[in-house]
Order: structure tokens, then sequence, then C-alpha cells
């Protein structure tokens, strides 16, 4: 059901590509413009200033105003991160704190994001909704998000993915790898899709952030100012790592089966079975990179901070 609302302020507009689909993004808050730019600064969107066709995505972002209506009869269930989702596999709604998504599907899939008060610039809840509205879109075109970190392999170029959720160890096990001269894909989260039959992973924030003493504090820069190797901007993944850290003084790897890959994955990728409607695509995207991979789960010990370890240990294992 579609919610018909009234702008009297004019909207800003801008443009942006990513994973060869073209993003339109409309806001009707000129409060919210500014925060909404430096976000997508931060994520590797390609901005554009007269696409020459009509854009897959159109994003409108507002606040205030009464709250978007969720039809009583759509089907319901919490996810894990917090929030509610409603859907009846067409359009999709996400209660989100005091957020609401609301994605419709059609010809070109259009997604708007309300906030009832005007988010600070650094309030997560404005991240978190934004981020959704994208990746949320950019499912429906075969692009589905893994949290993961992602390396490039400096002798046989492989990806390397690290998975696993918030303070599982894959930012730190990513620098060290950085360091030692790796090629850095993404430290938190990588877009994945289906390229001539295989998976390709492109990174989506552009930015590395490393967790610092005080807790909740980041440290952020720009991977291509600091690592000698440098961005890639997308690679074929050869190796998944299932990260967790285990206290012991020495790393284990325990090489996985493709079903116990597959099982991994499958929790790591929450809307692969959330999103109804895409879900079949997801998983099936999620299948072909199990087969595509060798997998293990990797227990991180003290010893991957000592310099060069990480590096040596991983080139000699996953030769």
């Amino acid at each position: 059901m579609a919610v018909s609302q009234v702008f009297d302020r004019p909207a800003s507009q801008s443009f942006y590509a990513v994973a060869g689909r073209l993003l339109f993004i409309e806001n009707h808050e000129p409060q919210l413009r500014k925060p909404v730019v430096e976000l997508f600064a931060g994520w590797q969107l390609t901005p554009l200033s007269f696409p020459d066709r009509t854009p897959d995505i159109r994003i409108e972002f507002s606040c205030g105003d009464s709250r978007p209506h969720i039809p009583p009869d759509l089907d319901q269930f919490e996810i894990a991160e917090g929030g509610q989702c409603y859907t009846d596999r067409s359009d999709f709604y996400l209660a989100l704190g005091s957020a609401v998504i609301h994605l419709e599907n059609g010809g070109q899939i259009r997604v708007r994001v309300w906030f009832e008060e005007l988010p600070e610039q650094q309030d997560p809840l404005l991240a978190r909704a934004t981020s959704f509205a994208v990746c949320a879109a950019l499912r429906r075109f075969g692009v589905f998000e893994l949290h993961s970190a992602g390396m490039v392999h400096p002798d046989s170029e492989e990806g390397v993915l690290i998975i696993g959720p918030s303070g599982s160890g894959k930012s730190t096990l990513a620098l060290q790898l950085a360091v030692s001269g790796w090629p850095y894909l993404s430290d938190d989260e990588l877009l994945l899709s289906l390229v001539g039959g295989e998976v390709e992973a492109r990174g989506f924030r552009s930015f590395f952030a490393v967790r610092g003493a005080a807790a909740g504090f980041k440290t952020c820069f720009e991977p291509d100012t600091v690592f000698a190797a440098g961005r890639r901007m997308k690679v074929s993944p050869g190796v998944l790592l299932f990260a967790t850290v285990s206290g012991e003084q020495k790393t284990r790897l325990n090489r996985l089966t493709q079903a116990e890959s597959m099982a991994r994955l499958i929790r790591a990728c929450p809307w692969a079975t959330y999103d109804t409607s895409i879900a079949g695509a997801n998983l099936e995207l999620l299948s072909k990179l199990a087969r595509q991979t060798r997998a293990f789960d990797l227990h991180a010990g003290r010893d991957l901070l000592a310099s060069g370890y990480a590096s040596d240990t991983l080139c000699r294992i996953l030769v």
C-alpha cells in the first residue's frame, strides 16, 4: 500500500551507481541532506551528475509529519538485530526504532525512509536505516550483502572473506593482513553478486574502521592512503574464514565441508530467509559461494597480533 505525503519543501536530488545499478536519492528534509550525502560518501558508491538512463532504484528521505501507515494484515516478524518487519511478499516495511522504511516493488524499486525526528549526524539510526534501504533495494537486483571483511591473497589473487559478527576479529585480522601487503577489499561489509556464473564480491564501506581502547571508539581512515597494496574494488572469492576470537595463544584453523560452509553462510546472512521475496535467489548465490570456495573455521589466537604472523600463517595454509 503506497503512502501519500505532501511536501512543502523543495527536495534535494542526487544519483549514485553501484554494482551496475543506478540509484536516485531524493531528500525532502533540507537538514538531512548533508548527513545523508556524507554517509553515502563513506560507501563505495559512484556519484553521477547527469545519468543517461532511468534509475533502477529510487530512495526518498523525509522527517516528521505523520508516521507511515503499515497495513494490519501483513505477515510480521522480529529480526535479530532489532526491529519489526511486515511484508506481503511484495511491499516490505521495517519499523526500526523511530524510523520506518517502506520498500515498494514495481517497475522501479522505490524505498521511503521516514524519521519521526530529525536524526543527529552521528546517530547510528541514520546509518542503519539508510544502509537497510540501499541493501534491501539492491537485493531485488541480485546483489546481496554479507557481514564480512574481504582481502586479496597477494600470490594467488584469490579473495579471502573473513566472516563473523561484530567482535569476532574481522577488522583486526584484515588490518594485520593489509599491513603485510595484502590488497584490501573491505573490513566490514561486502556486496555479493553472480557474474558470468561465479560469485563476485565488492566492498560496500570505503573507509577502514579500527576499534580503539575506549569503548565504542573507532578510528577511521582511507585504505589507499595507508596501505601499500591499496584497495581492490571487486574480487572472486576463493577462501572463506568464519572467525571467532578464541582467547587462546595459538590460532587454529579447521577445514569445513561444503554443507558446513553453507550452514554458516545462512547464519551470517539472515536476510536470505527474512526477505522471502528474494530468498530463493539469495540462497542460490550462497550455495554457489560455498561450492566456489574452500572454507575454514578460524579460532583466532593472540599470536595473530604478532607482526607478519597472520600473513605468513595464512599464506602457508591457504596455498
